[in-house]
């Protein structure tokens, strides 16, 4: 059945608490919006904790980001989620927050792309990085929209995590699965390295996707996520460490001699 658009917002409530209280943002970060029915958009204010909000607060704007009810202003990054609706029919919420390995992972630099858990690969395939651009501008905006399309979660250079469906569960819910997948990424880091699956093992759990009834723009191409095949061979990373270090030493030596 349809929802009110009262129950959306004490959706986005809902899921500002549970933002907050996993510790996924603090003070006032992140955002959270949902579409609404003659091209609208349901969006939480700028300016108020997540973890605090009402189902008054919330601000109506047009599919452009113009503020058509609410007292406050809405989120400073509303471009960002029209960005996604313009391009992504099909969704109906999106969620933006930090939460702090996926972060990690975002500001290191690191895509979440290695094929290491069955859940992931089934649920997302891959999580690909943004390029950093100004929160709140259109830079930011065009970083994404290379991979909106295909996938249903990016993370964001240097800022965070934004991740979306076709309800604010949904949308909440793959956020929980980017950030629970970069834990396990550090710790494996932590202890030597992840073990990859195998390329062929990979491809069947694409293909096992409408078994376990997830739909997904992202279809399956060699290398991504990358598999066992697709990961550099240690042995030449050493080889060429080590090239690399004797190059810097016998340029030392010759500036040495010179003196």
């Amino acid at each position: 059945m349809p929802k009110s658009e009262q129950q959306h917002r004490e959706h986005i409530v809902n899921i500002g608490r549970l933002m907050f209280d996993k510790g996924w943002i603090a003070s006032n970060d992140g955002n959270i919006t949902i579409r609404l029915e003659g091209d609208r958009i349901l969006a939480t204010p700028a300016g108020v904790s997540k973890g605090m909000l009402k189902p008054d607060d919330m601000i109506v704007c047009d599919l452009c980001g113009r503020r058509l009810e609410g007292v406050r202003e809405p989120t400073s990054e509303i471009l960002m989620h029209t960005t996604i609706y313009e391009a992504r029919p099909d969704v109906c919420a999106i969620t933006h927050a930090h939460p702090p390995f996926a972060t990690g992972f975002a500001v290191a630099g690191r895509p979440l792309n290695e094929g290491i858990c069955p859940e992931v690969i089934v649920a997302l395939g891959a999580v690909p990085l943004a390029e950093y651009g100004l929160p709140g501008t259109s830079a930011l905006s065009e970083s994404m929209l290379p991979f909106v399309r295909n996938y249903d979660a990016i993370l964001l250079a240097n800022h965070g995590v934004v991740s979306y469906g076709d309800d604010v569960y949904r949308a909440f819910f793959r956020l929980d699965t980017v950030e629970h997948t970069a834990r396990i990424a550090l710790v494996a880091e932590l202890l030597g390295g992840a073990k990859v699956l195998p390329r062929v093992e990979v491809q069947k759990l694409f293909e096992a996707r409408a078994r376990y009834g997830v739909s997904s723009r992202n279809r399956y191409e060699p290398g991504w996520p990358m598999a066992a095949e697709d990961m550099p061979d240690p042995k030449e990373k050493i080889v060429a460490t080590r090239e690399e270090l004797l190059a810097i030493i016998d340029e030392a030596l010759k500036v040495r001699g010179s003196y």
